[in-house]
């Protein structure tokens, strides 16, 4: 049986559980739910946290701008992310695998196969690729960006069945409901340009992305008609509850 290709973009505030530090339990929550669903599913990750990583143990100095003290964290928090992951995966029987990417491998056709070649190996001989944004060169995706267009860009580019955005959220609210301080979440979404009339923008603390980013990642991934689904993946198990509609999320047809 053809396994479900499932792209999870993971953000700096789901694995930080909102704090200032990585959670631990945080990636051991995703790998218990991958190791679940492994005979059915494949997946790959983008995630988010370099930065926060390195955070929590070094202080850089600079007199440079700065977006590159971020491009130094970013470089010194990557290997110890990924250790991270490995570790903890590992003890659930899984393997993985470091992807770093940048927009302008998205551009080049001749990028484009190599990703797509070397992503399919590894995901055919049981590796979840771990990807995140070539942060130590792009500046862009520091300063403006977040990782929620790469992971629309690569699950397109992959031929993704699934693309699963883990938030701060329970899903994309209501604009009404927010104001009335209730907030509500938009289950089911059809008519896509409604659903961008009713999205109000805001930063997350640690990330650089916000509701609108995902807005922009979610107008991707319909262009290429793949499902979205926004999920509050600061909850445990939240993929899993997420499949057997446990949970209240944002699923974009």
């Amino acid at each position: 049986m053809k396994k479900k290709r499932i792209l999870l973009k993971v953000g700096s505030n789901t694995l930080t559980k909102e704090t200032n530090n990585i959670s631990r339990g945080k990636i051991e929550d995703i790998a218990n739910q991958m190791a679940q669903l492994h005979d059915t599913c494949e997946f790959i990750i983008v995630s988010s946290g370099a930065i926060a990583v390195a955070k929590q143990f070094v202080k850089l100095e600079s007199k440079q701008k700065d977006v590159f003290v971020k491009q130094a964290l970013a470089s010194i928090g990557q290997p110890h992310l990924i250790r991270i992951y490995q570790e903890i995966f590992r003890e659930y029987g899984l393997l993985t695998s470091q992807c770093l990417l940048s927009y302008s491998d998205f551009e080049k056709q001749e990028s484009k196969t190599n990703i797509v070649n070397t992503i399919n190996v590894l995901v055919n001989n049981n590796y979840i690729p771990i990807i995140n944004e070539n942060d130590t060169v792009a500046t862009d995706e520091i300063k403006f960006g977040d990782n929620d267009k790469l992971g629309a860009l690569t699950a397109s580019l992959l031929n993704a069945d699934l693309f699963i955005i883990a938030t701060n959220t329970n899903g994309i609210y209501t604009k009404e409901s927010i104001e009335n301080g209730t907030p509500k979440t938009i289950e089911l979404v059809e008519d896509f340009n409604q659903l961008k009339n009713q999205v109000v923008n805001s930063k997350s603390t640690h990330g650089t992305g916000g509701m609108q980013s995902k807005i922009d990642a979610i107008s991707v991934a319909k262009q290429s008609k793949i499902e979205t689904w926004i999920v509050n993946g600061l909850e445990d198990n939240f993929i899993v509850n997420a499949f057997e509609n446990k949970v209240p999320f944002t699923k974009i047809m």
